[in-house]
């Protein structure tokens, strides 16, 4: 037990820190990549050891289960999206436009109600036609959301960007409960609780890969454009007007990702949710 904590402390910790240092310090900074190295090292160490275990502190044969494995990818996805975005309209906002940090959160509170109030009544759509339906829902509100800010300007409106978050924030809301739900149902009750500590530990771990991409893109984006700009001879608002642009084109690599999750939700065989006494049922004979 003390080996397996060790060593998944070790793992995750390093990776979590190797990836959310790298969009500051770079990919190519040693302790970034060493840092990633031996926690993917650690990580395999793990693995190996659980998977040995017959009584191991995570079970990761919960990814022999194909449903519970591909939400997991979809899950993946969606935190990346969640957090990048988190990251990168602020910085938009705030380094392209020059609002201020009150601005930026005011504009993503109507989103964040939007998303609190469908909660409950996704929840009542869940039990009644399954996962599969709310996640192809939710992606046709995400995609656009992601595409219409390819395009992104000095004269894109506050407004836009508001109604374009609360779109976002739609399809998000048909997609992370039902996400989390769906691949925890597929998994028998005895390996639920290993479930949700996989499921928790692949979103801290999305959410630094996430972060960590879009950071770069943005930053690599940012730093061309600023040469292309010094090249012609531009020399005033050059921080905001690289800011505008390095945004615009890391949300191409969001958008890929929401078409990509697309394309392993119709991969997935969903099926509607059993319910809890057949489980038990189930679990007891």
């Amino acid at each position: 037990m003390i080996v397996s904590v060790t060593l998944s402390t070790l793992g995750f910790g390093f990776v979590l820190f190797g990836f959310s240092s790298a969009g500051s310090r770079g990919w190519d900074d040693t302790l970034v990549l060493a840092t990633i190295v031996i926690g993917i090292v650690s990580l395999v160490l793990f693995s190996v050891r659980q998977l040995r275990s017959s009584d191991p502190f995570l079970n990761l044969r919960v990814f022999n289960n194909k449903i519970f494995t591909m939400t997991s990818f979809i899950n993946i996805i969606v935190t990346m999206m969640l957090y990048a975005d988190m990251i990168l309209l602020p910085m938009y906002l705030q380094t392209g436009r020059g609002f201020s940090a009150v601005d930026s959160g005011l504009l993503l509170l109507p989103g964040a109600l939007v998303n609190a109030v469908l909660s409950p009544i996704v929840g009542k759509l869940y039990d009644r036609y399954g996962a599969k339906p709310l996640f192809i829902i939710g992606l046709i509100f995400v995609i656009p959301s992601m595409w219409v800010v390819t395009s992104l300007t000095a004269a894109t409106t506050f407004t836009f960007l508001m109604i374009r978050t609360i779109f976002l924030r739609i399809g998000l809301s048909f997609i992370t409960m039902p996400l989390s739900t769906a691949g925890l149902n597929a998994l028998p009750i005895d390996l639920i609780n290993h479930g949700t500590a996989v499921n928790n530990t692949v979103r801290q771990i999305a959410g630094a890969v996430g972060t960590a991409v879009v950071i770069t893109i943005y930053s690599s984006k940012a730093a061309l454009y600023a040469g292309d700009l010094a090249a012609q001879g531009i020399t005033e608002n050059i921080k905001s007007l690289t800011s505008i642009f390095a945004a615009s084109k890391a949300y191409y690599f969001m958008t890929i990702l929401a078409i990509l999750a697309m394309v392993l939700t119709f991969l997935t065989p969903l099926k509607k949710p059993t319910p809890v006494i057949e489980q038990i049922e189930e679990f007891e004979h």
